[in-house]
């Protein structure tokens, strides 16, 4: 059994974050690689013969655009503005104890007032 810390594999990343095709089965890499271009907080280590390697830094990161993309519907340039004022804000929330799960929580609830606004 692998280490917990371990460095994971573009694989195992697709079944940590259930990125597989329900009809085929298959592993969803292609969609790894395909946020590797458009987000720069994604850096897997590319070690033996160019494979991939990703961290639990790299996964954690990783969670945080598919909530995004997938569960939230932002777009890529959504994301990365999401990605970079989450970053912003849990870097002060460090000084003030607020967690980044109340973070985010306000971010929903300021999108759903906007919506309301905007009708």
């Amino acid at each position: 059994m692998k280490d917990k810390s371990a460095y994971k594999t573009i694989g195992e990343v697709c079944e940590i974050l259930n990125l597989i095709d329900p009809e085929t089965g298959r592993k969803k890499t292609h969609v790894l690689r395909f946020w590797e271009k458009h987000f720069t907080e994604m850096k897997p280590s590319l070690i033996y013969k160019g494979r991939r390697y990703y961290s639990e830094k790299n996964i954690s990161i990783i969670k945080k655009i598919k909530q995004l993309l997938k569960d939230e519907g932002y777009t890529i340039k959504g994301s990365k503005k999401a990605l970079s004022d989450n970053n912003n804000l849990v870097d002060t929330s460090k000084q003030s104890n607020i967690s980044s799960e109340k973070i985010i929580s306000l971010k929903q609830k300021i999108k759903d007032l906007k919506k309301y606004i905007n009708g």
